[in-house]
């Protein structure tokens, strides 16, 4: 029996080492990751200063950032990870080589998520800025430790307010409630705030998400060569040649010539691109993004005829997931992939309609023109939305694969009423961005492809 109990602990000590390497490994890729990308953004000036405190300052704010940044794309991938190790386990349910591959695994995945992300959110990036800010209180001496005392106080402050208001709130929707656990933080105040950001999250996620569908196909037109069916690249192209030499000799205006130059650049794009590229690789790219904006409104419409008629259609939480038993898609491992699909697809939808929006227009990274403080706002922004992502798509039907750990303990997932609205409100309003930007611009893109051919003169004013 001793015999049995060592073995037993053993095994779970394994498990339990196994998990961590694994997640270890998982995490320092994202973060080499995400270093690279802060790396290709961030403003060199801020890094290399005569004055070593700030640039030391500064390297310290960027790696909470990139940690950051890390812990957003893990939250990301968790929906995709666990939807596919689920089908993995399906396909292979008794290999040696998939044991690794459990439920525990994902379910500790999940939790230190959701550990990271509201630590990321509630203290290392409000202590990354008041510490690139702080200077050191009147009087002390300077130096590193002085600006780590300011913050530390500054984010106790800042600390207290946030209580205090989650205070007040709590006692106006609940009087007896707030006022008997007001020493109850851990088991009331925390997960109140917890579940504020989240529903603060996903409703920026339902007005981003729909903006960023539509705004998919312009920003996707924009990287791609569009056709010209009935266009002489060879004769546009001497066209072009013999009036920027002209408009060089004359230079009557620099904005002019200088737009010239672009849509001499442009069609020197369209030469080089193959035939391929030009009258194939757009419509298919258009038709690709059309087909997956419907595929995503069908499943929400779908899913509201779910809530009404069957209760297990609600978001829930669950503590172990059981992979390997069924697929979390009625089409097998094809409509996994689907899922998995549509879910990375909104991400990017909603980042584009983040950026897009006039809001958040300012917040857009440069290349090596970054300034630290939007490095800050950016990653907790990409937080917000990434850590949202799971109990976004869950909602809106988009998988069945519940909400594991303290993600499925939100206070308002509940609510049938909020979920059926949110529901609605996402299809209504995708519906519309839809209605309003793809027709006129496939009725555009049509008229523009087979019309007769532009003169380069037409096409230099046009776009001047």
């Amino acid at each position: 029996m001793e015999t049995e109990d060592v073995t037993v602990r053993e095994q779970l000590f394994h498990d339990r080492v196994r998990e961590t390497i694994i997640c270890v490994l998982l995490f320092i890729c994202l973060y080499i990751l995400s270093h690279f990308i802060l790396t290709h953004f961030k403003k060199n000036a801020e890094f290399v200063t005569d004055d070593i405190e700030d640039a030391t300052v500064n390297k310290i704010a960027l790696w909470l950032c990139t940690f950051t940044l890390s812990v957003a794309v893990c939250a990301v991938l968790l929906l995709p990870i666990s939807i596919l190790s689920n089908e993995v386990l399906l396909t292979f349910p008794h290999s040696y080589y998939m044991q690794w591959l459990n439920g525990s695994l994902i379910r500790g995945l999940w939790n230190l998520v959701f550990l990271f992300s509201n630590l990321s959110l509630v203290f290392l990036m409000p202590f990354a800025y008041f510490f690139t800010e702080s200077e050191g209180f009147a009087g002390s001496k300077k130096g590193i430790m002085a600006r780590v005392y300011e913050t530390a106080v500054m984010l106790l402050l800042l600390s207290l307010l946030v209580l205090g208001i989650v205070w007040v709130a709590s006692a106006l929707i609940h009087h007896n409630t707030a006022r008997e656990s007001l020493y109850d933080l851990w088991e009331y105040y925390l997960p109140h705030l917890y579940s504020g950001i989240s529903l603060f999250g996903v409703l920026l996620l339902l007005l981003c998400t729909p903006f960023g569908l539509s705004r998919m196909f312009s920003v996707t037109g924009s990287l791609l060569v569009k056709p010209r069916l009935l266009e002489n690249l060879e004769e546009t192209m001497n066209c072009t040649a013999f009036e920027e030499a002209s408009l060089s000799r004359k230079l009557k205006t620099i904005k002019n010539y200088s737009c010239f130059i672009l849509v001499s650049s442009v069609i020197e794009l369209r030469k080089k691109a193959s035939p391929w590229q030009r009258n194939l690789g757009y419509p298919v790219a258009m038709l690709l993004l059309l087909a997956l904006t419907a595929v995503s409104v069908l499943m929400v419409c779908f899913h509201v005829l779910e809530l009404l008629f069957d209760e297990s259609a609600m978001p829930r939480g669950m503590e172990d997931p059981h992979l390997g038993l069924a697929s979390f898609s009625m089409f097998g491992s094809l409509g996994a992939a689907v899922q998995v699909v549509i879910i990375l697809y909104l991400m990017v939808s909603s980042v584009v309609g983040f950026y897009s929006s006039p809001l958040f227009t300012g917040l857009l990274p440069r290349a090596q023109d970054t300034t630290l403080t939007q490095i800050i706002g950016n990653c907790v922004s990409l937080l917000i939305l990434s850590s949202a992502l799971p109990v976004f798509s869950r909602t809106l039907g988009i998988t069945r694969f519940d909400l594991l750990g303290d993600f499925g303990r939100y206070n308002w997932l509940g609510s049938f009423h909020l979920v059926f609205l949110y529901n609605m409100l996402f299809a209504g309003l995708t519906s519309a961005c839809l209605i309003n930007t793809v027709t006129w611009a496939l009725q555009r893109e049509l008229i523009r492809a087979f019309d007769t051919r532009p003169s380069p003169s037409a096409q230099y004013k046009q776009n001047c």
